[in-house]
């Protein structure tokens, strides 16, 4: 595995082949979710020109889970998506969108904290700590989809 402070870099070619120049093979999308819910910094650059596509992979990725098994986005929250794509209140809504899923996350985070300090010691308290790392893998995900749907994370709004 690469370092976590070492970006891996991952080409696309033409052909839409997958290089990873850290384990010098090509990988499929599979393999990069896989580096997303291992938190590996990377990032997928289009080798005839050098652009930064990352957004795009992860975009299809997204796809891909949407696309087979029980969907995460509803066809009415993807309409609404859409048409907040170069309205003037596609700020808000992306701020609004950051919003609710970090208090989401934090809500998670208190309930799990309640469920712990309630079943510890119990014979539960070993399925708590596996719940503890589904949620956290979980919310890791939700992060990694939303800064790669909002680049930097929001914090470029004004």
């Amino acid at each position: 595995m690469s370092e976590k402070n070492e970006i891996r870099i991952i080409k696309k070619y033409p052909n839409r082949r997958l290089y990873d120049t850290f384990l010098s093979c090509y990988i499929t999308l599979a393999d990069v979710r896989e580096l997303v819910m291992h938190e590996e910094p990377f990032q997928v650059v289009d080798r005839q020109n050098g652009e930064d596509i990352t957004r795009s992979i992860l975009l299809q990725i997204i796809l891909e889970q949407e696309s087979g098994g029980e969907p995460l986005f509803s066809t009415d929250i993807l309409s609404q998506f859409i048409r907040n794509y170069g309205a003037t209140t596609q700020q808000g809504f992306a701020s609004f969108l950051e919003y609710s899923v970090n208090l989401f996350n934090s809500q998670q985070e208190a309930i799990r904290d309640q469920m712990h300090k309630v079943l510890s010691g119990t014979p539960l308290d070993s399925w708590l700590k596996m719940s503890e790392q589904n949620v956290q893998r979980w919310q890791k995900m939700q992060q990694d989809m939303f800064r790669g749907i909002f680049p930097g994370g929001g914090n470029e709004r004004k």
